[in-house]
């Protein structure tokens, strides 16, 4: 996304919310880290749908008219605390 050559946002000015924005920025890799889904040898199981479902965000964050669909849930767009900056022992 960084390098604005994400296909799914064609035609979508979003570079412009880097740096501007980041609230906006963070929202994005929540949804993609809430959705995204491992096996238990950490294997992406739903890489382009979790890609989608943040960049449907991002779509719609600069475009009011787009509508995502289906609608996010809140477990999709929830924001997580930050972990501890010292390792559990």
């Amino acid at each position: 996304m960084a390098s604005g050559s994400q296909y799914t946002l064609e035609g979508v000015d979003y570079l412009s919310l880097y740096g501007n924005e980041p609230g906006a920025i963070e929202q994005v890799f929540a949804i993609y880290a809430n959705v995204i889904e491992l096996d238990d040898t950490g294997k992406v199981l739903n890489a382009k749908p979790a890609e989608k479902r943040a960049t449907d965000y991002m779509r719609s964050y600069c475009d009011p008219s787009f509508k995502v669909t289906p609608p996010f849930e809140d477990w999709e767009v929830a924001l997580h605390e930050p972990p501890s900056l010292k390792d559990q022992e």
